[in-house]
């Protein structure tokens, strides 16, 4: 994904006061976790890669879950970014659908983005912050999602168009799933195939040339 993974110099880059940006950690992290996958990723480890101690790291994040939540935000932070620029084209509304399927799904296995994902969803049902945290992540790609539905011709109102954008959803989270796992030999093409045959059915048929 957009910034998930690259660019590292393996130099730390340092705030005035000498200190490591929290931004750095941040990337790093998730270039470790692309390198190494999440069961990989330790303090420790995480802090021998910046040249630093795991006590400077906790001292900002504070525990490994909450390390993991600020990686996550900082990649859909940048993703985000793309989102909008994506909406923001002048392409008609069913192109940007199909992209906007393409940008959510992971881009290969073991996506990093993706694999925090699943897993902070196995750690939410026991940690209401987690889960509230996730919820409001999921809110932005929901709410474009009903917009651009609304945008290609979904019949029916507000209510309809954010049911279809959560079904949808719903599916591109399974699919998505899917692929960064590896379940099945499951491709980000396979993926997207199956999502674009969802999205052809919630809309009305393309007026005939």
């Amino acid at each position: 994904m957009a910034g998930a993974h690259g660019g590292s110099t393996g130099v730390p880059a340092r705030r005035r006061d000498g200190q490591l940006a929290q931004g750095r950690m941040l990337e790093e992290a998730m270039a470790a976790i692309a390198e190494n996958g999440l069961a990989g990723l330790t303090m420790s480890g995480l802090a021998e890669r910046l040249g630093t101690s795991g006590g400077h790291i906790l001292y900002y994040f504070g525990s490994k879950d909450q390390l993991l939540l600020a990686a996550l935000r900082w990649s859909e932070d940048r993703l985000t970014e793309e989102r909008r620029a994506l909406l923001a084209r002048r392409v008609r509304p069913p192109r940007k659908l199909d992209l906007f399927l393409a940008l959510y799904l992971p881009k290969e296995t073991r996506d990093p983005r993706w694999m925090l994902w699943v897993e902070l969803w196995a750690r939410t049902a026991a940690n209401a912050e987690l889960r509230s945290a996730q919820e409001d992540l999921d809110r932005g790609w929901q709410d474009d999602l009903a917009a651009l539905l609304a945008d290609c011709g979904l019949p029916g109102g507000e209510a309809e168009t954010r049911a279809a954008a959560d079904e949808l959803l719903a599916l591109l989270d399974g699919l998505s799933t899917r692929v960064v796992l590896g379940l099945a030999g499951a491709t980000q093409m396979d993926a997207l195939t199956i999502a674009r045959r969802a999205a052809t059915r919630l809309l009305p048929p393309a007026p005939s040339p």
